[in-house]
């Protein structure tokens, strides 16, 4: 299979070249250049994760062998990486509602699931393309994204991950994680700013053909980490196959019948990769795009207008404090029947402008996939304290706007369809606005974040997650902080290449 880019820029390209990419040449984001052919859930039904994601995944990457395939795959979810045997399993709250927990990885996300693959995917492929240029990993985070890839990459050979992060805008134990991260190809940036100003700058750096020239001759070459790289994105398809699978072992549902999904988002990456696995034949009623504050999806869905020209709001649930949604761009690639001329107008105006509006047609067709609604802090710690007094069920902060906008489509609409809810992140990850949402005010005050991990872990039971249990008695590694301004000075002088 063949990619292409979503803004039209003619020339096709190879699975392992556009995942070393990771953006194309053009600014566009690379998609498969022909239709693939639907899973067929009967084969996919007794096997394990591993074999599921061979299954949905190799036929997108036929340039790799069958072998080269089972190896990425066993490197990813095989052996002690995750702390469940199902990879992601399924928690049943109700008749009607489950949650499918992507958050057993060794960093307590859901980008665990991409970003266990991505760093075995890319080295192969710079083996099969015969690129021996150290891959320079740029990536921006909302806070989660940049430790799984930090984690990932780890003293990969013939890769420099560079992660920036908002200085104000993640938790403090995603901060944590991040600044006492051992590796010595890994180079981890705070950033005065948003995350929208991090990823902006990132794209702009993947896009700046004199820096990649210059970057070439000293034997580097820019790539992606981000859902930017369709390597990124491709392995969380597996998890909604997967978790359909589950419900119909269990009995939950029959053979065919379709569901809901539930997906706290803000960059957009996590819920496209459920609308491809509908696409692939996944049986799908509605997808449910879950915003906080900053709810720029949930207007986009409603109204067909994108506006980043608004306030930005720092939330209880970080990763999702988002504006511009990348991935956005390669839904309306796909939904707009693949005119790449109107996306590039789009992202000409949304660039220049802040803004732009699809017509009445395609809003249709957006609507009638997508149901949006958000939530604000208030509401998401109110949901949290709710299920965990009735269902002794702890959420995250990010989980939690999932389902308190669940809720919310329940009333509005009444369908009672089977519906699984993205639980994004470990609990423990938000400790601070978990305790908050169960305890009085004097049980928490003067707490750090890390301070109330044991206390969460008292007050429900529950076991710290291994990967944030020590964290507390790691040093710190990395100390930079820049401007929003100083990326791209931040990179040269990190790779060398400022004089």
């Amino acid at each position: 299979m063949l990619y292409c880019s979503t803004r039209g820029e003619e020339g096709l390209y190879t699975a392992a070249e556009a995942v070393l990419m990771g953006l194309a040449p053009d600014g566009g984001l690379f998609v498969p250049a022909s239709p693939w052919a639907p899973v067929s859930l009967e084969e996919l039904a007794d096997r394990s994760y591993p074999e599921q994601a061979a299954a949905i995944v190799h036929p997108f990457l036929e340039q790799f062998s069958a072998g080269e395939m089972s190896a990425i795959l066993e490197k990813a979810y095989g052996g002690t990486s995750f702390d469940h045997p199902a990879v992601a399993p399924l928690h049943r709250l109700t008749d009607e509602l489950f949650f499918m927990e992507l958050w057993h990885g060794p960093t307590g996300a859901f980008k665990d699931l991409a970003l266990q693959f991505l760093p075995q995917l890319l080295r192969t492929a710079a083996g099969k393309t015969g690129d021996r240029h150290t891959a320079v990993l740029l990536v921006a985070t909302s806070g989660d994204t940049g430790k799984a890839a930090l984690e990932g990459f780890c003293d990969l050979p013939g890769t420099k991950v560079i992660v920036f992060y908002p200085l104000e805008g993640v938790s403090e134990i995603q901060r944590q994680q991040m600044i006492t991260q051992q590796g010595a190809n890994l180079h981890v940036v705070a950033v005065r700013g948003n995350f929208d100003h991090a990823q902006t700058g990132v794209k702009a750096l993947l896009g700046d053909s004199a820096l990649k020239e210059k970057m070439l001759r000293r034997g580097l070459r820019f790539s992606s980490a981000n859902s930017i790289n369709w390597g990124r994105l491709l392995p969380q398809i597996v998890y909604y196959f997967s978790a359909y699978l589950k419900l119909r072992c269990n009995g939950e549902i029959r053979a065919g019948e379709k569901v809901n999904f539930v997906v706290p988002t803000g960059n957009f990456g996590n819920i496209l990769a459920a609308f491809y696995a509908a696409r692939m034949g996944l049986p799908v009623n509605r997808l449910i795009c879950a915003a906080n504050r900053n709810c720029v999806l949930t207007d986009f869905i409603r109204t067909g207008s994108y506006d980043r020209n608004r306030p930005f709001y720092r939330t209880i649930s970080p990763s999702m404090d988002i504006l511009i949604s990348s991935n956005l761009e390669r839904l309306l690639f796909e939904l707009s029947g693949r005119d790449s001329a109107r996306v590039k107008g789009w992202m000409r105006l949304l660039q220049e402008e802040g803004a732009f509006r699809i017509g009445a047609e395609l809003q249709r067709a957006v609507k009638g996939v997508f149901w949006s609604d958000c939530a604000d802090d208030g509401e998401t710690k109110a949901v949290i304290g709710q299920t965990y007094r009735r269902y002794r069920y702890l959420l995250d902060p990010h989980t939690a706007v999932g389902l308190a906008v669940y809720n919310k489509y329940r009333s509005a609409t009444g369908d009672a369809t089977t519906t699984i809810v993205a639980a994004t992140a470990s609990p423990f990850k938000f400790a601070e606005s978990v305790a908050a949402a169960l305890l009085p005010p004097e049980r928490t005050a003067g707490l750090s974040a890390l301070e109330t991990l044991p206390l969460l872990a008292e007050t429900t039971g529950l076991a710290i997650p291994p990967p944030l249990r020590e964290l507390h008695r790691r040093p710190i590694r990395h100390h930079t902080v820049i401007e929003k301004e100083e990326l791209r000075d931040s990179v040269l002088h990190y790779l060398g290449l400022s004089g």
